[in-house]
């Protein structure tokens, strides 16, 4: 699958990916897979699949973050759910 990252978002709802051979591909929010378009930022690494738009040019389908940016998301989720951890054992010593 090849690999991109976002160069630019407009705000009605696409953008623009630099494939990793420097050329841009567009894209439309709905062919993202598990990733809303506002939660997108310029520089973010993604997989897509070229394909053809509805007007016939090259479009990137299927668009979803790559696996190093779901890792890194991963890591900072974890670190907040062991804090709520701790925060409730502390809540039944006092009970």
């Amino acid at each position: 699958m090849p690999k991109g990252t976002i160069k630019l978002l407009m705000n009605r709802g696409y953008g623009f990916i630099q494939t990793e051979d420097g050329t841009d591909i567009f894209f439309h929010r709905n062919e993202l897979e598990g990733v809303e378009f506002n939660s997108l930022s310029q520089g973010q690494e993604v997989e897509f699949e070229k394909g053809q738009g509805r007007d016939g040019r090259p479009a990137a389908l299927k668009v979803k973050l790559a696996e190093t940016q779901i890792e890194d998301a991963g890591s900072d989720d974890q670190g907040g759910d062991d804090q709520g951890g701790d925060d409730q054992g502390g809540g039944e010593d006092e009970v």
